[in-house]
């Protein structure tokens, strides 16, 4: 079989995404976990490598765009740059994800980890917030639900003469200069703690993560970019989503719902899918190195119901927000997009006001 452009960057977003997994599995990056350390007992540390992680891939943009590498314009995969402003989706949908990762114990990165270290609870979780990805994105569920209400409460930015929302265009500075001012400020935060300095295992994470984002950016948005789009204009079957763009993993779980159902098409496959299973496959690795590797089920039905739920809310509103705390949180936010940031801000607030009402809800029983 030919080795063509399509499965070089497939192949691409696979190992890029075997080394996220293994990372994250071996540092324990995760976006819940920060949250819960900072609101809980006030630590920092992996909140600091979550900033790290921001402020990576944000350079990477600023360098890849400034040297004409990568083109990251409004026609990504999601379009994070969209004049189309839709204010409440971008909260609405970030705060059903942050409620729904804290019930479902991760987001959907720390989901697909936990499934590789043989978290059984995690692929149950992967399944429903998956199936519920589907229907946001392949069926007529979203219309139905959100789309009047999301339509009706969209800004045009173009009427007001912005071809764009990222805040360095917003704001008339320039991305170069606003997100290279943003990271390097950043940095420093981040590196201000000694604490945070001496934990190889913070920076590592940290920093691998926000580099694999600027891996999906440089093949997706750079020459190999270009000769991708030419082969799938080509292609007989066009492969679905040959578009520029980086990691994010709630829709290719819902991508991943609709090959599952025609696995023999094989033009379903796409990067979102392939990098959701080098992360499983990278994260199950290092659990066998480490010998962490163990198998884990509901202790209880409400254990269940609360994962269930946490799935559910995930797979909507993660596809309403248009991304995860990687596809938004990171991805988005690297490319200064504003929607990205009112998701990510939503995404920490729902997940911090669900933690403390469990933390109340124990008090009050105990």
């Amino acid at each position: 079989m030919e080795f063509t452009i399509h499965l070089q960057i497939l192949g691409i977003a696979f190992v890029t995404g075997m080394v996220m997994g293994a990372v994250a599995g071996k540092t324990n990056f995760c976006t819940m976990g920060a949250v819960s350390d900072w609101v809980n007992i006030g630590d920092t540390g992996r909140l600091r490598a979550w900033l790290l992680a921001i402020a990576v891939a944000m350079l990477g943009v600023v360098v890849l765009e400034a040297s004409g590498t990568a083109t990251i314009g409004s026609t990504t995969f999601p379009p994070y740059r969209t004049p189309n402003l839709a204010w409440l989706r971008y909260v609405l949908g970030g705060l059903m994800f942050g409620i729904g990762m804290t019930l479902a114990s991760g987001c959907g990165n720390k989901t697909l980890v936990r499934i590789g270290g043989g978290n059984l609870k995690s692929l149950v979780v992967l399944a429903i917030a998956a199936a519920c990805a589907y229907a946001m994105l392949w069926t007529n569920f979203y219309d139905s639900v959100f789309g009047g209400m999301m339509s009706a409460t969209t800004i045009n930015l173009a009427a007001a003469g912005k071809s764009s929302q990222a805040l360095g265009e917003l704001t008339g500075v320039g991305n170069t200069l606003f997100g290279g001012v943003l990271a390097v400020g950043l940095l420093g935060f981040v590196f201000s703690s000694r604490d945070f300095r001496g934990s190889f295992d913070h920076v590592l994470g940290g920093a691998v993560i926000g580099g694999a984002v600027i891996v999906g950016w440089y093949v997706s948005g750079g020459a190999m970019g270009l000769a991708w789009k030419e082969f799938a204009d080509f292609a007989d079957v066009k492969p679905l989503r040959v578009e520029t763009q980086s990691f994010t993993f709630m829709s290719p779980m819902g991508d991943l719902a609709r090959y599952v159902m025609n696995p023999a098409d094989t033009s379903l496959i796409n990067f979102g899918i392939m990098a959701l299973a080098g992360v499983i496959v990278g994260s199950f690795i290092h659990a066998v190195f480490a010998r962490s590797f163990r198998l884990e089920w509901f202790v209880n039905r409400g254990d269940f119901a609360n994962h269930a739920a946490g799935a559910v809310l995930m797979g909507i509103g993660g596809v309403l927000s248009m991304g995860c705390t990687v596809g938004q949180g990171i991805t988005g936010v690297s490319t200064l997009a504003l929607g990205s940031v009112l998701t990510l801000v939503s995404i920490v607030a729902g997940a911090a006001a669900t933690m403390k009402y469990q933390y109340w809800r124990l008090d009050r029983e105990a």
